[in-house]
């Protein structure tokens, strides 16, 4: 059976190009914040950089990591910087409602670390996950933004 092309659908409010810049621009922090954990070459320097800038601001030191957190930290890092890059790549309003739900998710986790002794310079990650995490959910919030979304069948290929 010959399927038609998709017709084209008019853009909905949900769809507006503020809050796919939104989506978008979250996707170009996480992969400026990230991809140095991708690898353990990358999270390295990047740990050494976190070590000077908390001795420069008076923080305690980052622990050494052992070969099991560095390979969660690289795991980490790998599939948030590919997260990343569908966003920028494929912005979609429904990838800022999950996007929004894992910064929730990190910034839980995150005081649950600080709350446990973890290093003080994870106050700052906090205090840009949380306002990300708010900024995408948001919307959501609305009923008329909800309902705006237009539900295609997904053609799955066999």
């Amino acid at each position: 059976m010959i399927e038609s092309p998709p017709r084209p659908r008019p853009a909905a409010e949900s769809d507006s190009p503020a809050y796919l810049r939104l989506v978008r621009s979250s996707a170009w922090y996480d992969l400026a914040v990230t991809i140095g954990f991708a690898t353990p070459w990358t999270y390295a320097l990047l740990h050494g950089a976190a070590n000077a800038a908390s001795g420069a601001l008076g923080l305690s030191p980052l622990h050494e990591a052992n070969p099991t957190q560095l390979l969660y930290a690289n795991l980490m890092g790998s599939v948030v910087t590919v997260w990343a890059l569908l966003r920028l790549v494929r912005p979609q309003r429904v990838h800022g409602l999950f996007d929004g739900a894992a910064r929730l998710l990190f910034s839980a986790w995150f005081a649950y670390a600080l709350a446990h002794g973890g290093p003080e310079l994870l106050w700052a990650l906090l205090a840009l996950e949380v306002p990300w995490g708010v900024a995408q959910l948001a919307p959501w919030c609305s009923r008329r933004f909800r309902r705006s979304r237009r539900t295609r069948p997904i053609a799955v290929p066999l």
